[in-house]
């Protein structure tokens, strides 16, 4: 049989002498020996541990930024001239990529200031340990202390699976003791996750097939009474996203003290990993003595087996570098008017998610979406391909907004995702020509819909028929290769409620008799992108998804349906009005442990409260009556306390939610993503405070 991809075999060996083994597996014999080894072995990583922090405190040295924009390109950029026709370089201190015109000083060596400074303190340091060492100076500088691989990954995953922020807003497996548990979810109710390798835009994606049932690896062993950090092996029992639940080696079928634990943690390790750190192995104390000889068991149990890559964590962190720094600038739609775009600036980048800052707007009003979101372009492209948008102030006024400081160089086109190209030859979408299209205010409605224009470059504004704007301003823009777009009788075929027009019943609509009676066409089924990949998603999968309507939250979800490459998504806890339809490839589903994995904060199910009898004269007392759709709250999680969201618990007759934001509602009449079905995008404040603020510094370290 032929070898899984990435996957190590720990092979089998011949006899090895006897201190062969003790060294190999540096297993612990019993506990009072511990204290001799720990001695040793603590010193050595401590003084290691304290020059790594050396180092990165170094790396990290302030300075100012270029006084004039810096076009970067992406890691996988091909070196060779881009647009523009400047020269491409790389920076000799950070290693990020660009053009040389718009690098810093002279020489066009570095990137920015901070960079510049950082590599001519380095140079200095190494002058000086040069002279004393009694070698002949030399003209290239190295950076002095950098910190290993291994001691940067750890720092790396560290700070994504545990710990807190400077505010102290728990990250990852912190916020996870406090909030929400996904691995007791699934096990109480026998949910079966997502895999990893369905979403293609997390990390580790084409390689967490090989992760299997019965996968050896070492872990923290948290059932051993000892002064320092120790470990033990553990086998893989279940595979949930990126979590597994894990059992130690020696308690064979006894299921008691099996735990959950997310895969990119730093805590979880390829067999061999303590041998190599200088680590030890010890059992668990609960059957410590189950075995008198520790070192035969667990060859038998390791030979033949499976474990992780030994450069797993290293590709981990690869995978989770993202291109997108703080201070960019892009276009992104305006959540005021979906029918134009607006100017913004990247504030934070979260695993890949940007939370976007307006440009000509307040400190706090933002937007959340993916690197990878078709709502995002590169500075130009409106105007390039003839979609609207909003003017800004002019650029001497612009210095009084709060997000003009932010502003550190224009994103250039080869960070966004590239869309298919289209050929217009033999006939193309017209002005006029009906379709169906998953309404953008109303995400779990696929509505009929009409062509009011045709962009460049193969993009679309379409509007909702019977939809109350007759301005346009409710017009929004697909990309003729988009998968929110359907030709005519798609519902009918694939069994979906069609959402007609205004006076129109949905059992009697019938396409033949709206386009007579409209004196229209439907667009021709060739020009619609039907293709299906083999994605692997299958009803009732748990996975994380987006609010596509509060794009800052991340929630519980359900796949409730699939049909083709269409997903219907069902938010746990939730009423059904909030579904809402993806395609198989949005960037804004997750496995389940992604926020886990990058310290994103995840909404967990909406639960029931206890029922308290009212008094008698609260239950007497005369309500206010309500006008439209009555607003619930989320109630109160130990997570991080969440201000206002827009949907209704599954279950009405369950008692209002506990206020948790004192101050103000925001006024969201004047936003178009209210009033169809369900409540639109925060604005304000109201965003501001729920997710952790990250330095985007941070994620190029590596």
């Amino acid at each position: 049989m032929e070898k899984p991809r990435g996957i190590e075999e720990i092979p089998s060996s011949e006899p090895m002498e006897e201190e062969e083994e003790d060294d190999d597996l540096e297993l612990f014999g019993g506990y009072d020996s511990f204290r001799s080894y720990n001695s040793s072995a603590g010193s050595e990583s401590s003084s290691y541990l304290e020059e790594s922090s050396e180092a990165e405190n170094e790396e990290r040295e302030a300075g100012e930024l270029p006084t004039s924009p810096l076009h970067l390109l992406s890691p996988g950029t091909p070196r060779s001239l881009d647009g523009s026709g400047s020269e491409p370089a790389v920076c000799e201190m950070c290693g990020i990529v660009g053009t040389r015109e718009a690098f810093f000083s002279k020489t066009k060596r570095f990137c920015s200031v901070s960079c510049s400074r950082s590599y001519s303190s380095n140079s200095k340091k190494a002058s000086i340990l040069a002279r004393l060492q009694g070698k002949p100076p030399t003209k290239k500088a190295k950076v002095l202390h950098k910190a290993a691989w291994s001691a940067k990954i750890g720092a790396f995953l560290h700070s994504q699976g545990t710990g807190q922020l400077a505010d102290g807003t728990p990250t990852g497996q912190d916020a996870l003791v406090l909030g929400f548990d996904w691995g007791k979810f699934l096990k109480d109710h026998s949910y079966k996750a997502a895999p990893v390798s369905c979403f293609k835009h997390v990390p580790l994606y084409d390689q967490w097939e090989d992760v299997m049932k019965g996968m050896k690896v070492e872990v923290l062993n948290s059932d051993a009474v000892l002064p320092s950090r120790v470990y033990w092996i553990a086998s893989v029992i279940q595979a949930a996203g990126y979590r597994v639940l894990l059992r130690y080696e020696g308690f064979e079928n006894d299921a008691s003290h099996d735990f959950w634990c997310n895969l990119g943690t730093v805590d979880v390790h390829p067999i061999g990993w303590c041998a190599i750190n200088s680590k030890i192995l010890v059992p668990p104390r609960t059957i410590h003595a189950k075995f008198t000889d520790w070192k035969g068991y667990l060859m038998k149990r390791l030979v033949g087996s499976r474990t992780l890559p030994v450069d797993f964590h290293i590709k981990m962190v690869e995978s989770m570098k993202y291109p997108f720094r703080q201070g960019m600038r892009l276009e992104v739609v305006d959540k005021s008017q979906v029918s134009r775009t607006r100017m913004a600036v990247v504030d934070t980048v979260i695993g890949g998610r940007l939370r976007l800052l307006y440009e000509d707007g307040d400190s706090d009003d933002d937007f959340w979406c993916h690197m990878w979101s078709p709502l995002i372009h590169p500075v130009g492209w409106s105007r390039r391909v003839g979609h609207g948008i909003k003017l800004s102030e002019r650029r001497s006024d612009m210095a009084h907004h709060p997000t003009f400081r932010k502003i550190y160089c224009d994103a250039v086109p080869y960070l966004f995702k590239k869309v298919r190209a289209v050929y217009t030859e033999g006939g193309w979408f017209e002005e006029g020509m009906k379709l169906e299209a998953i309404d953008p205010l109303n995400l779990g409605n696929i509505c009929v819909a009409t062509i009011c224009k045709v962009l460049l470059d193969g993009y679309l504004m379409i509007c909702v028929d019977g939809g109350p704007s007759t301005d346009g301003s409710d017009w929004f823009c697909y990309h003729a290769s988009s998968h929110a777009i359907f030709p005519a009788t798609f519902c009918q075929k694939n069994d979906i409620e069609l959402t007609p027009p205004k006076g129109y019943e949905t059992h009697t609509f019938s396409w033949d008799t709206y386009l007579e009676k409209t004196k229209s066409k439907a667009a021709p089924s060739r020009l619609f992108n039907m293709d299906c990949p083999n994605h692997g998603f299958k009803v009732g999968m748990k996975l994380e998804a987006v609010d596509l309507m509060e794009p800052r939250l991340i929630c519980v979800a359900t796949v409730k349906r699939v049909v083709h490459r269409l997903l219907s998504i069902h938010f746990d806890g939730w009423d059904n009005e909030y579904d809402q339809w993806v395609d198989c490839e949005s960037p804004d589903i997750y496995p389940v442990g992604w926020c886990e994995l990058t310290g994103y904060q995840l909404q967990p199910p909406v639960a029931t409260e206890p029922t308290t009898p009212l008094k008698a004269k609260e239950a007497t007392k005369k309500k206010k009556k309500q006008f439209g759709k009555k607003r619930k709250r989320i109630p109160l999680t130990k997570t991080r306390p969440l201000r206002q969201v827009s949907k209704k618990p599954l279950l009405d007759e369950a008692p209002k939610a506990a206020e948790i934001s004192s101050g103000p509602v925001p006024d969201e009449s004047k936003s178009p993503w209210v009033g169809r079905g369900r409540a639109g995008l925060l604005q304000g404040s109201e965003t501001a405070p729920l997710l952790p603020h990250l330095d985007t510094e941070e994620y190029s370290q590596f």
